[in-house]
């Protein structure tokens, strides 16, 4: 907690503190010390400074590592050792990606990571080759670089996560969309939800998108254009979020998510984090039926890794799944508003913040 402010403090992601670890070693490697602190530049601009826990030069290669401050968060991975060990690769090769020890390996599909590939998301990818590319710049070599990204005592606390049922193994996952954790807290959380419909009410505007995370916000910002305070950061409280707009009517709320949170909104869950709940593949199955698929579809469904995955499954059958989805999603959110004056639309996006299910605006009837 900050004691000046009384907020709750943010800390950095895994990838964020590969990032910096890599950035050091390569540092090192191409013949400099390892700078300490070390600056990375996040997806958002920020430029924070890292200290090195540990450092050595062996064999052609040269290791730093970070331990991770998630801040007030009560993330698993607090105070882990993020550890990035480089190597000059074969020229031409660009950066490439290994799984050290404590970092999974990806085993089944549906994921954003390829079967076979490090657990290494393309976020975490992107800002390290970015922060890679620097160094080499600034010593005029090509970016042609071997990174292993490892964290002690991964594979122990990965036990804590679902990525064994998402078949990674070996491992965690190196995480990030931002670069940086902010701290959940329930509390604040819904608090500050409701600062965000008080003061669209107080504009005077009559439509609020309420998405579960950056990705679904970008991309239904972009579908209707709206402000920036038109824009309501719900996380996984979807349920207080409704709940808060049936007290504090909106004319026109649309539910933004990706594929596995809207699932779940579509099972009849208000509250969507993982903890709470999980994707029901049996469910998604029989919805998949409902929107005209076959029963060999289903089955397929049934039997996929992630929501993802299953919607692979239904596109490549030219099965409307999306649209199923939020038609569910909203018959669940309908439930909460009923009786007041808020028509309510769902929208199901992919990771890539495409539109793949839209439930139209929808009005709430009397209460059940």
């Amino acid at each position: 907690m900050d004691e000046k402010n009384g907020q709750l403090r943010k800390g950095w992601t895994t990838g964020a503190c590969a990032t910096a670890a890599a950035k050091a070693a390569y540092t090192a490697l191409l013949g400099g010390a390892f700078p300490d602190p070390v600056e990375v530049t996040l997806p958002g601009g920020q430029r924070p400074a890292f200290v090195l826990a540990t450092t050595a030069r062996k064999d052609g290669a040269a290791r730093a590592g970070v331990v991770k401050d998630a801040g007030d968060d009560p993330d698993v991975t607090h105070g882990a050792l993020v550890l990035a060990t480089v190597r000059r690769g074969a020229p031409g090769s660009g950066v490439t990606f290994r799984a050290g020890e404590g970092v999974g390996t990806v085993t089944r599909a549906g994921l954003p990571i390829p079967p076979g590939e490090p657990a290494i998301n393309p976020v975490p990818r992107k800002m390290m080759r970015e922060a890679l590319g620097e160094v080499a710049a600034v010593h005029g070599v090509p970016c042609d670089v071997a990174v292993e990204i490892g964290v002690q005592n991964g594979k122990a606390l990965a036990a804590k996560t679902l990525n064994g049922r998402l078949g990674i193994v070996g491992g965690l996952s190196i995480l990030g969309t931002t670069g940086i954790v902010v701290p959940y807290s329930c509390a604040a959380w819904i608090h500050a939800i409701h600062r965000g419909v008080d003061v669209a009410r107080a504009a005077g505007l009559t439509h609020v998108a309420a998405s579960t995370g950056s990705t679904s916000e970008r991309a239904v910002q972009a579908l209707y254009g709206l402000p920036e305070m038109a824009l309501i950061d719900m996380g996984d409280f979807v349920g207080g979020t409704l709940k808060y707009v049936k007290l504090h009517p909106v004319p026109r709320v649309t539910i933004a998510g990706g594929m596995g949170k809207m699932t779940k909104l579509a099972q009849g869950l208000l509250d969507l984090h993982s903890k709470r709940g999980s994707v029901d593949l049996e469910a998604l199955a029989a919805l998949s039926r409902r929107a005209g698929g076959s029963a060999e579809l289903a089955a397929r469904i049934e039997g996929a890794n992630t929501a993802a995955e299953a919607f692979e499954h239904a596109g490549a059958e030219n099965i409307p799944l999306g649209d199923e989805v939020a038609r569910a999603g909203q018959e669940t959110a309908l439930r909460v508003v009923a009786g007041k004056p808020v028509a309510v639309e769902v929208v199901v996006f992919d990771r890539q913040g495409q539109l793949v299910g839209r439930a139209p605006f929808t009005h709430a009837g009397p209460p059940r």
